[in-house]
C-alpha cells in the first residue's frame, strides 16, 4: 500500500483534506430558484419534448429546498421513508441507522418551507415506501450518491478527468452547466455544501452555536460527565431555529432586498 501514489488514482478535483467551506450566497439560491424554473418554462414550451432538454427532476428539485432548509445530510435524505414523516405534525423522524456514524435518531421540526416541499414530494412519490425510490431496485429507495451526482452533471465546468482533462460525457448521465452558480466565480456546489449554508445562515440569525450543532445531529463537545447528566432536548429551541430558518429562506426566494448572508466570528 505504501507504494500507491494516491494523486494517481483519484480525480484532480477531488478535495484531499475534505474541508470544504463553499457557502451558497443570497444571490445564488435566488440565481438556483430562476435557473429550474426556467428549465421547467423552456421544456413546457419545447416543440419536440424528445430532443428538448429535461428540466430538473421535481424530486431532486424538492431534495435541494429539503437540504438546505433543513440541514440533512444527502444520506439521510435520500434513505427517508414516507412512514418516518408526519405532514399533520410537521416532524421527521432519522433513525440512528440512517446517522452518519450512528450518532443517534434525530426529530427534525419542520418549517412551513420545508414542510411544503415534502408536501410537493408526497404528489410524486407518497405511495412508496421511500420518499426517493429507485427506478430499477424493486423497493429500494435511490443510491445514497445519486443526488450529488445529479447536481455534479449539472456542472460539467469543474468536473475533470484522472488526465487532468475536462472529463467526458458518461453514459445515461447529463453533461451540461445548468446548476452553474455564480458564473463559476467561486467554484461548484455540493449537495453537502447546502447543509453548511443553512447552518451559516442561523449563525447570521443569532442563533446559539449549539442550537445549530444539535440541529444538524452533531457529536457535542463538552465531558462525559455533562452528556451523562444532562438530558434536556432542546426540541423547543430546534423547533424556533428551523423555523427561522425556513423564514429567511422564504423572504431570500420572494422579496429582493435581503441583507446577504454573513458569518459571526
Amino acid at each position: 500500500m505504501t507504494l500507491i501514489e494516491i494523486e494517481k488514482i483519484i480525480s484532480p478535483d477531488y478535495d484531499m483534506e475534505n474541508q470544504r467551506n463553499r457557502v451558497l450566497s443570497v444571490e445564488e439560491i435566488r440565481e438556483l430558484q430562476a435557473v429550474i424554473q426556467r428549465m421547467q418554462v423552456e421544456f413546457d414550451a419545447a416543440p419536440d419534448k424528445r430532443h428538448a432538454t429535461h428540466p430538473l427532476n421535481k424530486t431532486l428539485e424538492c431534495a435541494i429546498w429539503i437540504m438546505l432548509s433543513t440541514m440533512c445530510r444527502v444520506g439521510e435524505l435520500s434513505m427517508a421513508k414516507w412512514e418516518h414523516i408526519n405532514l399533520d405534525t410537521a416532524e421527521w423522524f432519522i433513525p440512528k441507522a440512517n446517522v452518519k456514524d450512528n450518532v443517534g435518531d434525530l426529530t427534525v421540526f419542520l418549517s412551513p418551507f420545508a414542510l411544503n416541499q415534502f408536501k410537493k414530494l408526497a404528489k410524486v412519490t407518497g405511495d412508496a415506501t421511500w420518499c426517493f425510490p429507485a427506478r430499477n431496485k424493486g423497493d429500494g429507495h435511490v443510491c445514497v450518491k445519486s443526488m450529488s451526482k445529479q447536481i455534479g452533471d449539472r456542472q460539467a465546468l469543474f468536473k475533470k478527468g484522472r488526465d487532468g482533462n475536462p472529463r467526458k460525457p458518461m453514459k445515461n448521465r447529463r453533461h451540461d452547466n445548468a446548476l452553474v452558480l455564480g458564473n463559476g466565480k467561486d467554484g461548484a456546489w455540493t449537495a453537502h455544501d447546502l447543509r453548511r449554508t443553512g447552518a451559516t445562515m442561523m449563525q447570521s440569525l443569532g442563533i446559539p452555536l449549539d442550537i445549530i450543532d444539535r440541529c444538524q445531529n452533531h457529536v457535542l463537545a463538552g465531558s462525559k460527565v455533562r452528556r451523562h447528566y444532562m438530558h434536556h432536548d432542546y426540541a423547543e429551541e430546534k423547533r424556533d431555529a428551523w423555523r427561522r430558518l425556513g423564514v429567511r429562506l422564504n423572504a431570500i426566494l420572494t422579496t429582493d432586498n435581503i441583507i446577504p448572508i454573513q458569518c459571526k466570528a
